[in-house]
C-alpha cells in the first residue's frame, strides 16, 4: 500500500510535507499558522484523503479556506490535550461550542459570557464568578480565537475577562468542522470519549499505526495482545511506511517502538529541553533508573520520595543553574518533573502512588559537563614555555 508511487519526486515530497502539516495542525486555515500551504493541500487533496484514510482511517475535508483532518480521540489518555488547558477549561470549551451553535455570526463578549454561564447552570455545572473560573473560561475563549473560530472584531478577550466590552465574530464554517466525536450517537460523556477513540475501519492496523504517529513511545507491554502481536510481526514494514509517508524515524527495541521526527516539526513537547524542569528531569534519570526494581517488562518502579530526594540533590549540587521559583518550591519541582515524564510517555502512576518509569528513558541518560559547582576548585592557570619552535632550524649555525 503506497499512495506516493505514481507521483513525481517533487509531488511526493509536497504530499509528505502537507501530510506532516495536517498532523501538526488538524485545522489548517489560510489565515493561520502554515496557512500558505493550504493551496498545496487543496491541489493534492485527493491523494492526501486517500493516504489518511488508508493508513490511519482519518477523514480529511479540504475547502478553499481551510482543511480539517478528523483525528481519533485520545480516549483516556490526557497527555494529548492542549498545554495549559485545565479540565475546567475544557468544560467551558464544550459549553461555549454549545452556545455558539445558536448565536449567529456576531455577539458581544458580555452576552456570550452570560449565555455560557446560563448553559453551565442548565447543565448542572457550578460556574461561580471568581478568579479561577474566569481564567478557565478565558482559556477556552482564547483557544477558540487561536483556532480562528472566534475573531475579536472590536476589543479583545482580556485575561480573567476583566470588565471591558468586545465585539466577537463567529466563523460558523469552522465552528461546524470543529467537533470530531459522534455527538449524536453518544448517550453520555464517557460514551462519547469511547466512541471518539474507536479504531479505524482496519481495526488493529489503524489502532497501532495511530499510536505510532500520535505518541512518541509505544511499548508492547502497554498494548492489547492482538495489537502487540501485529506490531511485532509488521515492525520493519511500518518503519519504512512511517518514514516514507510522514518523515518519521523509528527506533525498534525489544520493549517497543519509538517514533521521532528529526526536524521536530511534529514534536509538541521537546525532551530534552532548556528549561529548569527539563534539565533536572534529564539529570535525574540516571539515579532514578540505577538499581531500581524491575517489576514488569521495560518498567522500573520509583517512589515519589526517591524522586524528591534526587531533585533535592540536584538543586543543592548545582544551585546557580536553576530558576529560583523551583529551587524555592521543591514540591512544585517534583510535580512538574513527574508530569513531564508522564506526558513524554516515560512514566505512569502506579496504584500504590509510586511511578513506573519506562526502560526507554535509558536512551536519554546524560553525562554532566563537570562536578557540582560547590566542589569545583578554583582553576589554576599554568603558562608553559614552548620547548620547540618551527623556526628553531633557522637559528642553527
Amino acid at each position: 500500500m503506497n499512495h506516493l508511487d505514481n507521483l513525481s519526486e517533487i509531488d511526493a515530497a509536497n504530499v509528505v510535507r502537507c501530510a506532516r502539516t495536517l498532523l501538526r495542525r488538524p485545522l489548517l486555515r489560510s489565515d493561520g499558522p502554515d496557512g500558505e500551504l493550504l493551496g498545496l493541500v487543496y491541489r493534492h487533496r485527493a491523494t492526501l484523503q486517500d493516504l489518511f484514510a488508508g493508513l490511519l482511517g482519518y477523514r480529511l475535508v479540504v475547502e478553499r479556506r481551510f482543511a480539517r483532518l478528523y483525528k481519533s480521540g485520545p480516549g483516556e489518555d490526557d497527555t494529548r490535550g492542549v498545554l495549559g488547558m485545565s479540565p475546567r477549561g475544557y468544560a467551558y470549551l464544550a459549553l461555549t461550542l454549545a452556545v455558539l451553535t445558536g448565536t449567529g455570526r456576531q455577539t458581544l463578549l458580555s452576552r456570550l459570557v452570560a449565555d455560557i454561564r446560563s448553559a453551565a447552570v442548565e447543565a448542572g455545572i457550578g460556574a461561580p464568578d471568581d478568579v479561577t473560573e474566569r481564567r478557565a473560561l478565558t482559556s477556552a475563549l482564547r483557544h477558540l480565537v487561536s483556532l480562528g473560530v472566534l475573531h475579536e472584531t472590536e476589543g479583545s478577550v482580556a485575561q480573567d475577562l476583566l470588565p471591558q466590552e468586545a465585539l466577537i465574530t463567529i466563523d460558523t464554517d469552522l465552528l461546524g468542522q470543529l467537533v470530531t466525536g459522534p455527538v449524536g450517537e453518544a448517550h453520555s460523556p464517557a460514551h462519547l470519549v469511547e466512541l471518539a477513540a474507536r479504531p479505524g475501519p482496519r481495526g488493529v492496523e489503524h489502532a497501532v499505526r495511530r499510536k505510532l504517529v500520535e505518541t512518541p513511545l509505544v511499548l508492547y507491554a502497554d498494548l492489547p495482545d492482538d495489537q502487540a502481536e501485529w506490531l511485532r510481526r509488521n515492525q520493519r514494514k511500518e518503519t519504512a511506511l512511517l518514514e516514507q509517508a510522514f518523515g518519521l524515524h523509528t527506533e525498534c527495541r525489544v520493549e517497543g517502538v519509538l517514533a521521532a521526527d528529526p526536524e521536530e516539526f511534529l514534536t509538541d513537547l521537546s525532551f530534552p529541553g532548556v528549561s529548569t524542569v527539563a534539565r533536572i528531569t534529564l539529570l535525574a534519570l540516571p539515579e532514578l533508573l540505577d538499581g531500581e526494581e524491575e517489576v514488569a517488562p521495560a518498567r522500573h518502579v520509583v517512589t515519589t520520595d526517591r524522586i524528591r530526594e534526587v531533585c533535592a540533590g540536584l538543586v543543592e549540587d548545582y544551585p546557580a543553574a536553576w530558576s529560583k521559583q523551583f529551587t524555592d518550591d521543591l514540591d512544585r519541582l517534583v510535580a512538574e518533573v513527574t508530569e513531564l515524564l508522564r506526558r513524554m510517555g516515560l512514566a505512569v502512576r502506579t496504584d500504590e502512588g509510586a511511578w513506573s518509569i519506562s526502560a526507554a528513558a535509558h536512551r536519554w541518560l546524560p553525562s554532566p559537563d563537570g562536578d557540582p559547582e560547590r566542589e569545583q576548585p578554583e582553576p589554576v592557570v599554568v603558562r608553559e614555555v614552548p620547548s620547540w619552535s618551527l623556526f628553531d632550524e633557522e637559528n642553527v649555525s
